[in-house]
């Protein structure tokens, strides 16, 4: 394996209203192989794959469990100016499901995309 390309794939509710977000707000490009069942978007090495519903993604599992968008899993992106960040994505609408927490390694907050799945904006403690 020598591509250096990371694939994250996300159920999500709206494929199209999930890609939009997902350009809109975090500066991703779409991939020209979008329809109403799936969609991905790239930025960087990431590209993200957004299963609608009528994905295969999505099919029920053998034991009868479906696949369902949100939880707790979630990209990441490092920022140096966190709250300069949530104020931004703040202005342009975009919910969070907490306040900015600080530990030890840094500070920390999660937006829910539009169908709930999570993407963590982190401030190392190193940037202050």
């Amino acid at each position: 394996m020598t591509d250096t390309t990371v694939i994250v794939r996300y159920i999500v509710s709206d494929v199209q209203k999930s890609t939009d977000w997902y350009v809109n707000h975090f500066g991703f490009s779409r991939l020209p192989n979008a329809s109403p069942a799936f969609a991905a978007v790239e930025r960087g090495p990431l590209r993200l794959l957004l299963s609608g519903a009528a994905s295969s993604a999505a099919r029920p599992m053998p034991d009868g469990r479906q696949p369902v968008p949100g939880g707790w899993n979630r990209l990441q992106f490092i920022c140096e100016d966190l709250a300069a960040e949530v104020e931004r994505l703040r202005g342009e609408g975009v919910k969070f499901r907490n306040e900015i927490l600080t530990g030890p390694g840094g500070s920390q907050i999660l937006a829910e995309d539009p169908s709930d799945n999570l993407v963590e904006l982190f401030q190392p403690a190193a940037w202050g």
